[in-house]
């Protein structure tokens, strides 16, 4: 027996090392999963508290990705657009295939009633966080929207809407469309 880690793996029974093989994988996606979504509330935290949000823009829009979890109806992996809460990590992202890409910093009452709102008319989702592997959380954007409005009301801020009435009225709109 030849030990990995925490897991034991028999060398002579391939079907055993196969088997806690995957086991370590899952375990290792689940440790990854947990992480990813301390970074999206993090992001969720963030945001909330400093009313910008950063993204990274070239001359031909900004930085996309595609999802590792969604799908559309023909099994192609649903496009999204990435965001941080801090310009430091967003332009750590801003190499390889994102070198041409500049932090645009957004602000948040834009960001919610118009990327969030647009992205979920079109489709797409929103990713958080990515690091420079591109390993982000993906998130559908009117579920972001309601995150956002209650980490806000949690403190007991407002934000200043052009199409909507206050954060209530923005976070009644979405319930309405979710249900």
């Amino acid at each position: 027996m030849i030990r990995f880690g925490v897991d034991i793996i028999d060398i002579y029974t391939p079907l055993h090392m196969h088997i806690r093989y995957l086991q370590a994988e899952k375990k290792t996606m689940f440790q990854d999963s947990i992480t990813l979504k301390s970074r999206h509330q993090k992001f969720i935290k963030t945001v909330s508290e400093n009313g910008i949000v950063y993204g990274l823009k070239s001359k031909n829009g900004f930085a996309t990705s595609s999802s590792t979890q969604f799908e559309d109806d023909n099994g192609n992996p649903i496009g999204m657009i990435c965001f941080w809460a801090e310009k430091v990590r967003a332009k750590s992202c801003a190499k390889d295939e994102w070198r041409k890409y500049n932090v645009t910093e957004i602000p948040l009452a834009e960001f919610m009633e118009n990327w969030c709102v647009g992205m979920a008319n079109d489709g797409l989702l929103i990713g958080t966080q990515f690091d420079q592997n591109l390993f982000g959380y993906e998130v559908e954007p009117l579920d972001l929207i309601l995150e956002l409005t209650a980490e806000i009301k949690s403190t007991g801020k407002d934000l200043n809407f052009r199409k909507f009435r206050g954060i209530d009225n923005l976070q009644e709109q979405v319930n309405s469309i979710i249900e």
